[in-house]
């Protein structure tokens, strides 16, 4: 990561720090990655602190992994909140709330892995450490669930550093730096990039990609999307990646089609940049290109097969016998390259992804995390596309059908609240339609 002037000013910082340390008082000092945070937590001047903060991010990437595996149990079990301490304050508060009594209380709410996190963010690459350490956390959750409270904390505080106030949004095309184009074909989560030419592709006069970016991490995008200047609904996405496909001048189009947005950082998994983002891009391109009038996404549809292969029985209004027939059919070798299977399966399955998407819910929000997402950004859930992405990934996971979410400029903040507080899918009638049919 290339180094800005206020952390080469941090550096310097810490390089005084270890010469503090290294003419103390004689005592030796741990090395040992529990050891290092008893002593950044005890430690009260700055220099000396960011020079702990600092060796504690250095020895974080060579540890193993039983290493940082006992790292975080220390921090769980050592750091965690003292109960005898928030007994005492809540004692003390419920019988005299003073002003006093509530920062005691509050003090001892917080565990003291907290403000050793925080502590570590000060040293240069203290951000990007905590982020690669949220990232072990949340690849071991499943394995090790009493980690939790130590994930949950770090969460907390990467949600306050990571707020909309500290993100920058920046358009990448070619004359950005390489070392953040080759971010993007490792992150692409959506519709994989297959080298170079594929990314010049994607960025060139009729397409637009744009980022967030963080300033303490500023050659790690945390979020992309990228968008294709058309003119008209897109209804496929191979047209779209095809490196072949005709140039359209953009003064020419008047659809924007957001077409994959990827999250790039693992360690930032539950914080929401999307929403702020596809906003803001709207924003600019209403600026940049007048002409646009049409803002929609082309978007997959990641959990219908997972759903549709869970259902023993009937769903919505097929038979248990037809819904098994479905499946039979979809499991055939290049299914959908056989004319006279297309034709059995076609009205079947966008009836069920109508459903789906509209009728089958967890806690009253779409089951489909693509369709919480873009409701939840105040989008219409507009159209059903017919194999509109039939690579091998939109296949097994949607049958190779796509869904155009479309963002209504005038209608975003009332689909929004209706989504929120009357928990609706908002849709268009052809969608709504296909729902009802077979």
């Amino acid at each position: 990561m290339r180094q800005t002037f206020v952390s080469q000013i941090l550096n310097s910082i810490a390089d005084a720090g270890r010469d503090l340390l290294d003419r103390g008082n004689g005592k030796s000092r741990s090395h040992s990655m529990e050891g290092l945070c008893r002593d950044l937590l005890t430690q009260r001047g700055e220099a000396s602190g960011m020079a702990l903060a600092r060796e504690i991010v250095g020895l974080w990437y060579s540890l193993n992994e039983e290493e940082r595996l006992s790292f975080f149990r220390f921090l769980q079990n050592e750091e965690g909140v003292n109960q005898a301490k928030l007994d005492k304050a809540i004692s003390a508060y419920s019988k005299d709330k003073t002003p006093e009594n509530l920062q005691n209380l509050t003090q001892a709410v917080e565990a003291p892995r907290q403000e050793l996190m925080r502590r570590i963010n000060f040293a240069p690459g203290g951000t990007a450490a905590l982020v690669d350490m949220r990232k072990f956390i949340v690849s071991r959750l499943r394995e090790f669930p009493d980690l939790s409270e130590v994930d949950r904390d770090l969460k907390h505080l990467l949600v306050s550093w990571f707020n909309r106030g500290f993100l920058e949004v920046r358009q990448i095309n070619w004359r950005t730096p390489a070392v953040v184009l080759e971010k993007l074909i490792e992150y692409e989560a959506v519709h994989e990039i297959e080298g170079w030419e594929d990314l010049r592709r994607r960025l060139e006069d009729d397409r637009r990609c744009f980022a967030f970016f963080h300033p303490a991490l500023p050659d790690e995008p945390l979020i992309f999307v990228e968008v294709a200047l058309v003119k008209g609904l897109a209804s496929a996405v191979q047209p779209l990646l095809d490196l072949q496909a005709d140039r359209l001048d953009p003064d020419r189009a008047d659809t924007a089609i957001f077409y994959s947005i990827s999250n790039c950082q693992e360690g930032l998994k539950g914080i929401s940049f999307g929403n702020f983002l596809i906003k803001q891009v709207v924003a600019e391109l209403s600026v940049e290109l007048p002409n646009l009038k049409h803002f929609s996404t082309l978007s997959p549809i990641p959990g219908f097969m997972k759903w549709l292969n869970s259902v023993n029985g009937k769903a919505a209004k097929l038979s248990a016998g037809k819904v098994t027939k479905v499946k039979k059919l979809l499991s055939e070798k290049n299914w959908w390259q056989n004319d006279e299977v297309v034709e059995q399966v076609k009205d079947p399955l966008e009836h069920l992804v109508a459903h789906y998407l509209l009728n089958e819910k967890r806690n009253d929000r779409p089951l489909d995390p693509v369709s919480r997402f873009h409701l939840g950004n105040g989008a219409r859930l507009e159209r059903i596309n017919w194999l509109g992405d039939t690579s091998r990934n939109g296949l097994s996971q949607s049958a190779g059908l796509l869904v155009n979410y479309y963002y209504s400029l005038k209608n975003i903040e009332k689909n929004h609240e209706a989504y929120v507080n009357e928990k609706k899918v908002v849709a268009s009638s052809s969608v709504q339609a296909l729902a009802k049919s077979v």
